[in-house]
């Protein structure tokens, strides 16, 4: 018999994807208005089109994020995401590895821009993130709950 699968994180960690015009400082506006309001990006990616840009990004204050959005009409999604620290650099084949054993798939990936102590860490959408979240801690992993990554 198997080992039961923890089915929920505790403390998740939120990812926006939010719809930008493909337009000369758009990103700019953005992250200003959330540091305004003192939101910080903490881990960031961008994915461009002809037309408009997808911004992946994991702040600090998901709650304060969401309402800026709403306030500011904003096009987003959001959802949870799988948030690895490594050790050094150099555990990145480990992490892809215990990912591939499990035969989970990576749909994107992004690393932090910000961590404590300066330690490395991946930001990881995955086909199955609760299955991902445990193969990960079960490899010795450091997962990331939002709390680790809020003020």
């Amino acid at each position: 018999m198997g080992v039961a699968i923890q089915k929920t994180q505790a403390d998740p960690v939120r990812q926006f994807s939010i719809f930008l015009a493909n337009k000369a400082g758009r990103l700019l506006e953005l992250i200003r208005i959330l540091h305004s309001r003192q939101v910080h990006v903490v881990a960031l990616t961008i994915l461009d089109t002809t037309d408009s840009s997808i911004v992946r990004m994991v702040v600090d204050d998901p709650d304060q994020a969401r309402a800026i959005f709403h306030e500011q009409a904003v096009a987003h999604t959001e959802s949870t995401v799988v948030a690895v620290e490594l050790g050094a650099a150099t555990e990145l084949p480990k992490v892809l590895s215990s990912l591939l054993e499990a035969e989970i798939n990576i749909l994107t990936t992004y690393a932090f821009l910000v961590r404590p102590e300066a330690r490395p860490a991946l930001c990881l959408n995955l086909d199955d993130n609760e299955l991902g979240a445990q193969v990960l801690g079960r490899g010795g992993f450091k997962l990331l709950g939002q709390g680790d990554i809020s003020r």
